[in-house]
């Protein structure tokens, strides 16, 4: 390795070591009676994320499409020691669902002090083909329906120095093939939450914004279409919610888990030939 290789290596650890260094601490006493509401909890991040609140002693309301898994997953965190378990299930896709959830929400917890939102619509793991339908459903459910929720949340987390959690992806910062639709919700998300960041923190809200950029994550749902395309390595859905709560607890901006996915979505601006050429051979596709 040359001198530049080794001097590019060495400042990306002095810059992650920083980083780790002024990050502030996590005060797990913080999320005991916490109010949170966790979208798409029935499985995955979201169901993991639930369960460590649950651990935490906070309050929580979960929401997804299927009433039976909500029904299991709450009497998990009740278990495990939430104060308040509770579940609604909605459609994201249906306009006025968003909405009846906070409603649903602040009723039972007479408040928010955290709103992680996390779900996604089902998409397929392919070439895009042309449907455009299907790309406008899924905006209306990866994104239409988080602003609408932010917004609908704003008042009370406002009043309670509370945080929103956006859940992304490294494809909402760095595209790769087959995901089309999915990355562009991840662009609009990035692009919206991003931008609302800077204009409640001139407005001097008290509410923080934390975008959270995820890696390939061994979910059930996500090993199902990835298998046999590609070898990504995929890194624990447990592990990853953990890291979600408590970059929302800190009021981080930003987190990305795993922390080379920071220098993959970097690396597309700084080597952007060598970049494209890995992510397009990263998959097993012949024409």
């Amino acid at each position: 390795m040359g001198p530049f290789g080794k001097t590019l290596i060495m400042s990306f650890c002095i810059a992650y070591i920083a980083i780790k260094w002024t990050t502030p601490s996590f005060d797990p006493e913080s999320l005991k009676g916490a109010r949170v509401l966790v979208t798409g909890a029935s499985t995955g991040i979201g169901e993991q994320m639930a369960y460590h609140y649950a651990r935490f002693g906070a309050k929580i309301v979960i929401t997804a499409r299927s009433e039976k898994v909500l029904q299991q997953v709450v009497e998990r965190c009740l278990s495990l020691g939430a104060q308040k378990a509770l579940y609604i299930a909605a459609d994201m896709a249906i306009e006025s669902e968003p909405d009846k959830v906070v409603d649903f929400a602040l009723e039972k917890l007479g408040g928010l002090d955290y709103l992680v939102l996390n779900h996604i619509g089902p998409t397929p793991f392919s070439m895009w083909e042309g449907d455009v339908e299907h790309t406008r459903w899924l905006m209306k459910v990866n994104f239409f329906s988080y602003i609408q929720m932010a917004w609908k949340a704003l008042p009370t987390l406002g009043q309670s120095k509370g945080s929103l959690i956006i859940i992304s992806s490294v494809l909402g910062k760095m595209p790769g093939p087959f995901t089309a639709p999915y990355a562009s919700t991840k662009f609009a998300l990035n692009g919206f939450f991003g931008s609302l960041y800077h204009e409640l923190a001139m407005k001097k809200s008290n509410v923080s914004v934390s975008i959270c950029t995820l890696g390939l994550i061994d979910t059930e749902s996500a090993m199902e279409k990835v298998r046999g395309v590609t070898d990504i390595p995929a890194y624990p859905a447990s592990e990853a919610a953990l890291n979600i709560i408590r970059t929302g607890a800190t009021r981080q901006q930003e987190l990305y888990y795993p922390w080379f996915t920071q220098i993959m979505s970097l690396s597309k601006d700084w080597f952007p030939a060598i970049t494209n050429y890995a992510i397009q051979n990263t998959y097993n596709y012949s024409p």
